[in-house]
């Protein structure tokens, strides 16, 4: 339920974005970083958003004394709209979900691969450049090791998984003779 929440709101903001363009998408990220980063920071700013005995007007002078004059405009507006559908402790998410969807605007995917043992760079360019041309986007990898796949790599794509490894294969063929 947050996650979609987290998403519609993240959406709505990036349409925001997009109506004004001299509003800088990444200036807007980096602003909403910041501002989850000073609520995980502080116990009792995370307390004072998280209680809902704690009433929006409360909320929103917090708010003001905090990021008034510190943050763009339309930040600033939202974190009151956040305030007052009593979303404020999604910042965090909403953050990573509109860092997501900007990627998307730049045609940018994140991939996860994981191989047995630690790749050479050059080999390692080599597989993102192909992961590129398939995907046809531009791809930011984060590179993994897992010895217990034996050999061969496993791509997570947007909760996606392809798994290649030698010891998927070998799974698959002890289920295939189990199976008779």
């Amino acid at each position: 339920m947050t996650e979609l929440a987290s998403k519609k709101w993240a959406k709505a903001l990036i349409e925001l974005t997009q109506e004004d363009e001299s509003i800088s998408k990444e200036s807007v990220l980096s602003e909403l970083k910041d501002i989850a980063e000073t609520f995980d920071s502080s116990p009792e700013l995370s307390d004072v958003i998280n209680n809902p005995s704690i009433s929006t007007e409360e909320k929103q002078i917090v708010i003001c004394k905090l990021f008034q004059d510190k943050v763009m405009p339309i930040v600033y507006n939202f974190l009151f709209a956040l305030n007052l559908k009593k979303r404020l402790n999604l910042i965090k998410d909403i953050s990573n979900e509109f860092e997501k969807e900007l990627e998307e605007l730049k045609n940018i995917v994140r991939v996860d691969i994981t191989s047995a043992i630690d790749l050479s760079d050059e080999r390692k360019t080599e597989i993102r450049n192909k992961v590129a041309e398939k995907l046809q986007k531009d791809v930011r990898v984060e590179w993994g090791v897992n010895p217990d796949i034996i050999a061969g790599l496993i791509f997570n794509i947007n909760d996606t998984v392809v798994d290649n490894s030698i010891k998927n294969k070998l799974d698959k063929l002890t289920e295939k003779i189990i199976k008779g």
